[in-house]
């Protein structure tokens, strides 16, 4: 029953349209940093071109990310997003397949130096839940795609040709930048693990996972209408009709933050090209497997 708060297709639809919108409207002044990118978070990396990235707005948080040019251009482009721990990664597996990677920290929680802050949970999914959506993943979303715009603009980037990928919320978040890209030339998307897939069967469950920050965020237990509204628009349940881009699963047969059920859901939904694999004894990590199925997927059709 929590599903007919949910906003249906054609609200989506103009959902993914106003985003877009506001993020190509944006300012945006980028900086490439001569902050060393040697640390333990991102490892060695023998490769030229390398740097973080900052992406600044008037009136906006400053966030950052961190760019990794092909060897030959002009090459396709992969973006990548973080989990809900903001984390910054590196990819330099994917450069040696061909591809520009830029990975994404939207709304500033992490920096070159570490994180922003040193204790509590990021608030981006409270805010949705509590603003009734009129704060946190948009803005997460808005700073995300204001980055990718930037990222297609460069000479180096074929424009039609580019991908997302993350774990978890990165996961999760990849698959609503796909759909909102969805005709804009994204030609894949890979999704690991993904957050923010079915709130209403999470929150069925008795384990609920890491679903709970945002049932913990609601006036009252159950839920009120305009909450769930709210959450319907980032589920990407909501979206599934418009990933008809080949879209690649992956869930953890000993995941309890993100369970299989939820992203089999999704994947029972999806219209187009599609692929999903459970990893029997893996947990809520990030996998060598992934990254390898990732490569492979981007590979056959970015």
């Amino acid at each position: 029953m929590l599903h007919e708060y949910y906003p249906r297709r054609n609200e989506v639809d103009q959902w993914c349209n106003t985003v877009l919108e506001r993020a190509e409207r944006r300012t945006l002044k980028v900086e490439f940093l001569d902050a060393p990118s040697y640390s333990f978070q991102l490892g060695v990396r023998h490769v030229g071109g390398n740097c973080y990235v900052a992406f600044k707005t008037p009136g906006r948080k400053t966030f950052y990310g961190y760019w990794q040019p092909a060897h030959a251009a002009p090459a396709p482009i992969l973006f990548h997003v973080p989990g809900y721990g903001a984390e910054m990664s590196a990819h330099p597996e994917l450069v040696e397949k061909g591809f520009n990677v830029l990975h994404i920290n939207p709304l500033g929680y992490a920096t070159p130096s570490g994180p922003a802050r040193n204790e509590g949970m990021w608030p981006v999914l409270p805010d949705t839940v509590r603003s009734g959506g009129q704060r946190g993943y948009v803005d997460w979303l808005e700073d995300a795609l204001a980055a990718v715009t930037w990222g297609l603009s460069l000479d180096m980037v074929e424009p039609r040709r580019f991908g997302f990928f993350g774990t978890s919320q990165g996961g999760g978040t990849s698959l609503l930048l796909a759909s909102i890209m969805a005709g804009r030339g994204v030609k894949a998307v890979a999704a690991d693990l993904p957050f923010l897939t079915n709130f209403p069967l999470m929150y069925k469950l008795e384990n609920r996972g890491a679903y709970q920050i945002a049932f913990d965020s609601m006036r009252t237990p159950e839920g009120e209408p305009d909450e769930w509204r709210a959450l319907g628009f980032i589920d990407t349940v909501s979206h599934a009709h418009r990933l008809k881009m080949p879209t690649l699963l992956t869930a953890g047969g000993l995941d309890d933050a993100c369970p299989p059920s939820s992203i089999e859901s999704l994947f029972a939904k999806l219209p187009g090209t599609r692929s999903y694999t459970c990893i029997h004894d893996q947990g809520h990590a990030y996998t060598v497997a992934f990254l390898r199925l990732a490569s492979a997927w981007f590979g056959l059709y970015v």
